[in-house]
């Protein structure tokens, strides 16, 4: 019998692509502005799957019936994340990380509060798009140093102003950089378990994007 062997060589690139989706990195594409300014929609990124080790939520189909993380690693304030809600769990989300558990997260005047210390913030320059006719940009500075831009688009909104909420264990604080548009810890989302969180801490732009707008390094 004769094999195709044109047949033979795309069955094993499906298989390889599979793999690779499947356990090692997985495209998306930004279908919202709640990231704005470091990722716009209509971004393109690859999450990797095993940055923070391996759930029964980095694999699909079921494949990897497991409690708790595998080969876990953990995530770093002012990692970007991909995750999925435990209300929601077919839906995949992408915020940055700026509380660990145990951290007392307070939004006080626009200004991110870290255990009753005001983060650094510094105002850059200004932004505007189809979407956003004008809004401050200002780069925001953790205490471990990683440092990125949000946005601000109207003073005294909702999320400026926050009750604190301390991070349980097992858990952590999810902000949008674009404050003024992003659904996150700071309202009905809540905190986000670790199985259920982050399976990406580094996000790789198309050749089209700029990963020194995006600043996706974290510094």
């Amino acid at each position: 019998m004769r094999i195709d062997s044109s047949r033979t060589s795309g069955t094993r690139a499906s298989l390889a692509a599979f793999a690779i989706r499947s356990f090692l990195f997985q495209p998306f594409s930004i279908p919202a502005s709640s990231m704005v300014p470091t990722l716009e929609v209509g971004d393109y990124l690859f999450a990797s799957k095993f940055a923070y080790g391996y759930s029964r939520h980095s694999v699909p189909f079921g494949l990897l019936p497991i409690a708790g993380r595998t080969f876990d690693t953990a995530p770093a304030p002012g990692d970007i994340a991909v995750f999925r809600r435990p209300s929601d769990p077919s839906t995949d989300y992408i915020k940055r990380i700026v509380g660990l558990p145990g951290d007392k997260i307070q939004m006080i005047d626009g200004v991110l509060h870290i255990n009753d210390h005001a983060v650094k913030l510094e105002e850059t320059g200004s932004y505007s798009s189809d979407e956003i006719r004008s809004a401050k940009v200002q780069r925001e500075t953790l205490q471990n140093g990683v440092s990125y831009s949000v946005l601000d688009v109207i003073d005294g909104s909702t999320g400026d102003n926050t009750q604190p909420v301390v991070v349980p264990a097992g858990r952590y604080f999810m902000l949008g950089d674009n404050r003024d548009s992003s659904a996150d810890s700071r309202f009905d989302m809540g905190t986000i378990p670790y199985e259920n969180s982050a399976r990406a801490f580094a996000c790789f732009g198309t050749p089209e994007v700029s990963t020194t707008r995006h600043g996706l390094t974290g510094k």
